[in-house]
This record gives structure tokens, C-alpha cells and sequence, in this order.
């Protein structure tokens, strides 16, 4: 694994106090610290730093950490653990539910986070098609992941919540074909992976919006029988 001293921790957290805590602890420990105290400060220093781990409060006091979470997961595989006073076993499913690698429950050891730190640290990998920068652009195509908007030369498109998840599926493996049942299941879920005629309808209003000519699409391309794929440049 990479030397501590070369890795970025972003820490999005509130409460003053354990913000200290872990800026007086961590970098005695090799660790590089960035700090946010919102979640939308925390998803711009995202952008900015891509930190190799995030250490994330779920009771932000502008937007939840399980949306903090989601939101980093449309373009970024990089590990997140959860700090939260709440303790619940179904607080701790649904982070983990929504991206989060691990949890810990406040009051916690710094010796156990630091054990939680090397560990998701090691599991860290690149994932195949991952987009290192939250915007993605081929031609004149730019979707801004982190500010969820879509853009076509100097036109902004708007896109239904599904066309947006669609879209930004394909995009978070940008050249790879995807099979109709991935697309599927993660679009609409997993009860929906034989609805096939949901993807042909969806990816014509995706290219009636997107392209300039729907029927020879420049970005949004069929693989015949297996699935679709978006352009990768």
C-alpha cells in the first residue's frame, strides 16, 4: 500500500470537537487532512482534493450523510467510513446500503479508527471506467457529476431523475459495454432486470436529448442483443 504520508483524508463533520480530535491525532499518524463542516462543503473539497479515504458524520446540518454518501458514489469508488452517534443496526445497514464502506458509533478509539483506516485503505483499487475528474466530457457531451447537471455544447439539458441515473450509469463505466440486466437493475432495480423495453424507451429519450441525430447516436451506442455503451471519446 502507498505510504501513509501521501494519502488524503477528508473529514465532513460539524462538531467542532472531533474535528480537533482527529486533526491533532491523524497526521501524527502520516495523514493529510482536509475538513469540511457541511455536506455541500464536503462534496466541493471532494472534488477538489479526491481524497484517498473519507471519514463522513451522518447528522450534517444541510443534507444528511446518507445523501452525502450517494452523491459521492455517482463518481468516486474511494472508501468511506461513517462516524455517527446513531447506533442503530438499521442506521448502519442503510449507510452501508448507500456507499459507505464501514461505520463507527461515536464515542469511538482512535486505535480502532486507525485500524479501520488501514484496512479500507488496503482494499482501495481504481475501479475500471471510474471517472477520476466529477466531469466527464466526450465532443461536446459534459455532465457535471457533482453538480448534477448535463450539458450540450453551450445548452444546458435538463433530464428526468431517471434519464439523469441512466446516463449517469453509463458514464461511471464510459466505454465499457453494459449489459441490459446491469443497466436494469441499477436504474430501476433488481425486480426490474427483464424489462428490457425500459431501456429502449428511456435511451431514445436519452438520444432525442443528447445527440444530434437520435438515429445515428455519437454517444449513446447499442450493442445489438447485449446492452449499450457511452463513447469514451
Amino acid at each position: 500500500m502507498t505510504n501513509s504520508m501521501s494519502l488524503t483524508i477528508l473529514v465532513i463533520e460539524d462538531e467542532a470537537p472531533i474535528r480537533r480530535f482527529l486533526r491533532a491525532s491523524l497526521p501524527s499518524h502520516g495523514y493529510r487532512l482536509e475538513e469540511a463542516d457541511t455536506g455541500e462543503n464536503g462534496l466541493r473539497q471532494a472534488a477538489m482534493h479526491k481524497p484517498d479515504l473519507v471519514i463522513l458524520d451522518l447528522g450534517l446540518p444541510d443534507i444528511d450523510g446518507l445523501e452525502v454518501t450517494k452523491r459521492l458514489r455517482e463518481w468516486m469508488s474511494t472508501p468511506i467510513i461513517v462516524l455517527s452517534a446513531r447506533g442503530r443496526e438499521d442506521d448502519k445497514i442503510a449507510a452501508l446500503d448507500a456507499g459507505a464502506d464501514d461505520y463507527l458509533t461515536k464515542p469511538f478509539g482512535m486505535g480502532e479508527l486507525l485500524a479501520r483506516l488501514r484496512v479500507a485503505l488496503r482494499r482501495t483499487i481504481r475501479l475500471p471506467g471510474e471517472t477520476a475528474d466529477p466531469v466527464f466530457r466526450v465532443g461536446d457531451l459534459r455532465v457535471d457529476l457533482l453538480r448534477r447537471q448535463v450539458w450540450v455544447g453551450d445548452a444546458e439539458v435538463h433530464l428526468t431523475p431517471i434519464e439523469y441515473k441512466l446516463l449517469t450509469t453509463l458514464v461511471q463505466h464510459a466505454g465499457k459495454v453494459l449489459l441490459h440486466r446491469h443497466l436494469l437493475s441499477e436504474v430501476w432495480g433488481p425486480d426490474y432486470m427483464q424489462e428490457n423495453h425500459y431501456l429502449r424507451v428511456y435511451m431514445g429519450l436519452l438520444r432525442h436529448k443528447l445527440e444530434i441525430d437520435p438515429a445515428r447516436p455519437r454517444y449513446l451506442r447499442t450493442e445489438p442483443g447485449v446492452g449499450y455503451r457511452l463513447a469514451a471519446e
